[in-house]
């Protein structure tokens, strides 16, 4: 099950677990949506994936113990500011590629 990371990796931005604004990659690194569009050029600076909107988990015992109050989210921050001239040459070279195509 993800994690539901609290805050953005780079600005710390809160992301509650109902948060609309989280991004994820494939490795749930986290990030906000200002930061995945204007910063990071839809390109994980950790993998080189790119991003999806989070899943929100249901707040509510809808079915089967599978929801926050069972499974809460992360409040371990995992803040870890971006190195901009490091990324802007590393998404370069592959933020014109798909991510499905990486």
């Amino acid at each position: 099950m993800l994690e539901l990371r609290p805050s953005c990796e780079h600005c710390n931005k809160l992301l509650p677990p109902e948060s609309l604004e989280a991004r994820i990659c494939t490795y749930e690194c986290t990030f906000c949506a200002t930061c995945v569009d204007t910063i990071l050029s839809n390109v994980c600076p950790n993998c080189g994936g790119g991003f999806v909107h989070r899943p929100i988990r249901p707040s509510k015992n809808w079915k089967g113990n599978n929801y926050l109050g069972k499974n809460p989210a992360s409040t371990v921050v995992k803040h870890r500011p971006i190195d901009l001239e490091t990324h802007a040459r590393f998404a370069a070279e592959i933020k014109s590629i798909p991510p499905e195509k990486r």
